[in-house]
C-alpha cells in the first residue's frame, strides 16, 4: 500500500519519475472502478432490512475528506428512519417518489448549514476570523450560495462513498424543499438540497442504465 510517508523527503529525495510512479500506483483497480462507478446504478427500490447506523457515519466520515473551499464543509444530514420521520416526510415527495422512499430502509436529507462559519474556529483553526465575512447580514446571499456550492460538492463525496462501503443508493430531487425544512429545520439554520435513499437494491426494480455523452463531446483541451 502506498501512504503518505512514502512521498515524504528522505535522504535520498525520489526523482520527479519516482514521485509520479508511486502515485499512479495509488490508482483503484477494476473492482474498486465497478463498484463505485461503472456497475454502480440510482437505485429504483431495496431489499428489506435495516441499515447499521456505523456504516451511515463512517460514509460520512468518509465523505468529509474531500476538499471544500476553506474547509466549509457546510453539508448536514438527517437519516430518516423512523415511521414517525417518514410520515413527516411524505407530504414533500412527489407521488413517483412516494413509495420508494417509504420503503427505503433510510432516507438521508441532505441539507447545507447556512451558519457553518460558526465552526470555522474548528475546521479553520488557521483563520478563525475568516467566518467573519461570511455572517455580514449584508453578504447574505453570497454566504448561502457558498454553503449551497460546497454542500454539494460534498453530497457527491458521500454518493460516492456510500457505493464504496457496498450500499446503493439513489437521489432524488423531486420534493417540496419548503416543506421538508418546515418539518425538520423549523429554526431555518438548516436547508434541504436532495434525498438520497439508502440500502441494498432491488435489482428487479433497477432501470437499464441510460446514456452517457463521450468525451469527445464534452471536453475541450486548449
Amino acid at each position: 500500500m502506498i501512504t503518505d510517508s512514502d512521498l515524504e523527503p528522505a535522504d535520498s529525495p525520489l526523482s520527479v519519475a519516482e514521485a509520479i510512479e508511486l502515485k499512479q500506483a495509488r490508482a483503484l483497480d477494476e473492482r474498486a472502478l465497478r463498484t463505485i462507478l461503472d456497475e454502480a446504478r440510482s437505485a429504483n427500490g431495496f431489499l428489506p432490512g435495516p441499515l447499521p447506523r456505523a456504516l451511515l457515519e463512517r460514509a460520512v466520515e468518509l465523505a468529509q475528506l474531500g476538499p471544500t473551499s476553506m474547509n466549509s464543509l457546510p453539508v448536514r444530514y438527517v437519516f430518516v428512519e423512523s415511521a414517525e420521520a417518514k410520515a413527516r416526510l411524505l407530504p414533500a415527495l412527489s407521488e413517483t417518489n412516494r413509495d420508494k422512499t417509504m420503503a427505503a430502509p433510510a432516507t438521508a436529507i441532505v441539507a447545507f448549514d447556512t451558519r457553518f462559519y460558526e465552526k470555522f474556529a474548528q475546521t479553520f483553526p488557521m483563520r478563525p476570523g475568516a467566518g467573519d465575512r461570511f455572517a455580514d447580514p449584508a453578504r447574505a446571499v453570497e454566504t448561502r450560495a457558498f454553503a449551497r456550492d460546497n454542500a454539494l460538492l460534498q453530497m457527491g463525496y458521500f454518493i460516492i462513498a456510500v457505493r464504496a462501503l457496498g450500499l446503493d443508493c439513489g437521489a432524488m430531487g423531486g420534493f417540496d424543499r419548503a416543506l421538508v425544512d418546515a418539518a425538520f429545520f423549523p429554526d431555518g439554520h438548516w436547508a434541504s438540497l436532495y434525498l438520497i435513499n439508502l440500502g441494498y437494491d432491488d435489482q428487479k426494480l433497477t432501470f437499464p442504465r441510460l446514456p452517457r455523452l463521450p468525451p469527445a463531446e464534452i471536453v475541450r483541451f486548449e
